[in-house]
């Protein structure tokens, strides 16, 4: 168990120093010898290290070269970029560039669910999405806010409406979205850029649309989908304040303590 511990433990510091930029895409690794000097371990123990980096997708295994840093970003999939993402925290530029990144995804993904989801007369029970709302405005209105529950609860209302949209793949991506911004608590705060309570509105709202025979117009969408851009701008600046990216502040990395 101790050395299955070493091993992650180490590992992750290898993977940080890919994640910010320390070992470039490329570069050849340090080498078993090394690994195993520096962190006072025995060669097998930082072969171990090593070969995990490659489950990882953070390195690519050359016999008779060793280990070379892969392009995480460019080459990796969904379980690279979410371990790359909590390790980039120490690098706060590399954070705020990746939580942009992330935040586009979701919020196609987001958008999409509604909009296809207004358009196609959905069938999910009325009676569950308003459960879920009431739920988060309670969440909203507590004395100590709850930023995980909330967006836990927002997260899985667009989840049920990708089901019955049948959008599979869209929901596993957002699955992945999710896991990877619940795992870093500045995330998950930047999604609270606006107050709790405006997010409740915004669903109230949602509601009422699904509910109605009529349907929004076509410029009630578009003022829609331009809030909606509005509102992720807010969130990825939110983000950068929270970890001191930029301009950021020690007291928006203070907050984030």
């Amino acid at each position: 168990m101790g050395a299955q511990t070493v091993v992650a433990d180490v590992a992750d510091i290898l993977a940080r120093r890919v994640a910010t930029g320390e070992y470039a895409p490329g570069d050849l690794m340090p080498s078993v010898r090394q690994v195993a000097d520096e962190f006072g371990m025995n060669r097998a123990t930082a072969q171990l290290v090593l070969g995990r980096l490659e489950s990882y997708g953070f390195v690519d295994a050359h016999r008779g070269r060793g280990f070379t840093v892969r392009d995480v970003r460019r080459a990796g999939g969904l379980d690279v970029y979410r371990r790359l993402f909590p390790l980039s925290a120490h690098a706060p530029e590399v954070a705020a560039e990746m939580f942009a990144a992330i935040v586009a995804a979701e919020r196609i993904i987001v958008l999409d669910a509604l909009l296809d989801y207004t358009e196609a007369d959905g069938g999910v029970d009325p009676a569950e999405l308003h459960a879920a709302v009431d739920e988060l405005e309670a969440l909203a209105r507590a004395d100590e806010l709850d930023y995980a529950a909330m967006l836990a609860i927002e997260v899985e209302i667009v989840r049920t409406l990708l089901t019955d949209l049948g959008h599979g793949l869209p929901r596993a991506v957002l699955n992945s979205v999710g896991e990877m911004l619940f795992e870093v608590p500045a995330a998950v705060r930047a999604y609270f850029a606006a107050s709790p309570d405006l997010h409740v509105l915004v669903w109230r709202a949602l509601l009422a649309v699904w509910e109605s025979s009529s349907g929004p117009t076509e410029a009630q969408l578009a003022l829609f989908e331009d809030l909606f851009g509005l509102y992720h701008e807010k969130v990825v600046a939110r983000f950068g304040e929270l970890i001191g990216a930029g301009a950021g502040s020690a007291a928006g990395r203070a907050e984030t303590a």
